[in-house]
């Protein structure tokens, strides 16, 4: 917990800061505390400290002053940039609050937590695996779901494209117009209202219906020459 005047608690250089320079004050305050952008810790060591600052409940508020797992004061959070995320600690992510928890501990070492020693927490760990955006994100996982979604669409296109070719193979083909002139048909020896129908794609009733005044009375009897409504 970044510690004042908490029970079981030490007064601790993060209050101290925000003390003395307030949220306006934090970028000045920096410097003269020494910070130094290599101290970090691992997910792991910020969760040991949780547990002994407020038992690993990071949305804890008990109004005492103290927010989130890792018990931010508002002035010592907001020093850190954390009002980026949330106005508190308590209303941040897990993943939120450890970033958070990574500057200030750049910027006033391991001291600003009464359970840093219970935590083995120290200033040259190695930086925690998190996503301040989202939540604990592992590269190697990232890179492998990449891979899947890649493989899939690979997989899925010739698929598809067997599909595309199938579809194109059950269309029915266009009907051959032979004998035909713009749009009329002359009729030819041998042809009759039904086989001259059929090249086009209709059938005789249709064809009569649209030819009577030609071919007359009889749809069974048509003449060479006569140029028929196709």
């Amino acid at each position: 917990m970044l510690i004042n005047k908490g029970k079981h608690r030490r007064s601790s250089k993060a209050v101290r800061v925000a003390t003395l320079a307030g949220v306006a004050g934090a970028a000045v305050a920096v410097p003269l505390m020494g910070a130094t952008s290599a101290s970090a810790a691992s997910v792991a060591t910020w969760e040991k400290v949780a547990q002994c600052e407020s038992s690993g409940n990071w949305s804890i508020n008990t109004g005492n002053g103290y927010y989130g797992g890792l018990q931010f004061s508002n002035s010592s959070w907001a020093a850190a940039g954390g009002t980026k995320y949330a106005a508190r600690a308590d209303l941040a992510t897990k993943e939120q609050q450890i970033a958070v928890a990574e500057k200030l501990l750049a910027m006033q070492g391991p001291g600003a937590w009464g359970c840093a020693a219970a935590g083995g927490l120290t200033s040259g760990g190695p930086a925690a695996d998190v996503n301040p955006s989202g939540s604990t994100v592992k590269k190697s996982q990232g890179t492998e779901a990449r891979k899947q979604t890649e493989g899939s669409t690979k997989k899925s296109a010739p698929v598809r494209e067997k599909a595309e070719k199938k579809a194109e193979k059950a269309q029915p083909a266009a009907p051959q117009h032979s004998h035909r002139s713009g749009d009329t048909y002359t009729v030819k020896s041998g042809d009759t209202l039904a086989k001259i129908a059929k090249a086009h794609g209709t059938n005789w009733k249709a064809l009569y219906a649209a030819n009577k005044s030609v071919v007359g009375g009889n749809p069974n009897l048509i003449f060479p020459g006569q140029k028929l409504s196709v």
